[in-house]
């Protein structure tokens, strides 16, 4: 494959407006580009919780994955004739969802995000997956959208969340449970 990056400015979008990729044009605040933007949000901030220190590894190739996993969304949702997402890639979370909820503590209260650095990440990743979720399903509305990759989307916030559980609880600490009894 060629240089597909090779210009990092063209100016086009000194106007408000972006190519959707197929030299249609639309505006920067389109439902689409608002999916793209907090797909590309959820990998970095992904990104920035795989630089954790000592993170399990299998979470790490779980988190890597998960980042491939959104780009195939985002070339999904470019390019609606591909599928990429499918019954498999949410049929693992699931299965991860199971395997780590196994070993935690029933959750009695809601969880603060916190308790330590990795888990607070994870949890930001999750709120953002979570964003991610609500305009991809608005989009959805607009146009065709692949099932699975709602499926998929819905279950990462999931996955996300006994990551953080996981992580928090990894330095021997505590999860920080909401005081509902201060209200």
């Amino acid at each position: 494959m060629g240089n597909r990056l090779t210009k990092i400015f063209t100016r086009k979008g000194d106007d408000g407006s972006t190519d959707l990729g197929n030299n249609k044009r639309v505006p920067k605040y389109d439902q689409q580009i608002e999916v793209f933007g907090s797909l590309d949000e959820l990998s970095a901030s992904i990104g920035i919780l795989i630089t954790s220190k000592d993170l399990p590894p299998r979470i790490v190739v779980f988190l890597t994955e998960v980042q491939q996993n959104i780009f195939n969304l985002s070339g999904e949702i470019a390019a609606p004739e591909f599928s990429n997402i499918d019954a498999a890639n949410v049929l693992a979370l699931e299965n991860l969802i199971n395997d780590l909820n196994a070993t935690l503590p029933p959750l009695k209260d809601f969880v603060l995000p916190g308790s330590t650095r990795a888990a607070a990440h994870c949890h930001q990743a999750r709120a953002i997956c979570r964003r991610a979720e609500r305009q991809l399903c608005k989009l959805a509305e607009e146009k065709e959208i692949n099932r699975e990759s709602l499926k998929y989307i819905n279950r990462l916030s999931d996955a996300l969340f006994v990551v953080a559980r996981t992580l928090a609880r990894q330095e021997n600490q505590e999860e920080t449970i909401w005081d509902h009894e201060r209200i």
